[in-house]
């Protein structure tokens, strides 16, 4: 089993629509070591992230609030260390409240099967 430590997404900014972020290889698993956030705008954001179709049961963060960044400051961070399992075909799936004012990147290991 090979161990290939990467950045699975990102960093890119967040829509205001569920998209898939990562989707798991086949014949994979994956492990999500970590996931960065960061608010550059100068209000408060909320962002969801699933794993799998976004629903209420699914939610890593639900509507979860990240300030704004203070003035003279680049960006608010917030930095989830997680050890997620994830099979492969599950996906990550993530949208904030408003479109383009909040990055992402998630970095973890894929495990190759076989």
């Amino acid at each position: 089993m090979a161990k290939t430590p990467k950045r699975l997404y990102g960093p890119a900014l967040l829509t205001g629509a569920t998209l898939t972020k990562y989707t798991v290889p086949a014949l994979t698993k994956t492990i999500v070591r970590h996931i960065h956030l960061e608010n550059n705008d100068s209000v408060a954001h909320q962002v969801t992230i699933s794993v799998g179709a976004d629903a209420a049961a699914t939610r890593l963060l639900d509507a979860y609030s990240i300030p704004g960044a203070a003035a003279g400051v680049t960006g608010s961070v917030v930095d989830l260390w997680c050890y997620l399992v994830l099979d492969a075909a599950e996906i990550v799936a993530a949208f904030a409240d408003t479109t383009l004012k909040v990055g992402i990147t998630i970095n973890g290991d894929e495990l190759t099967l076989g």
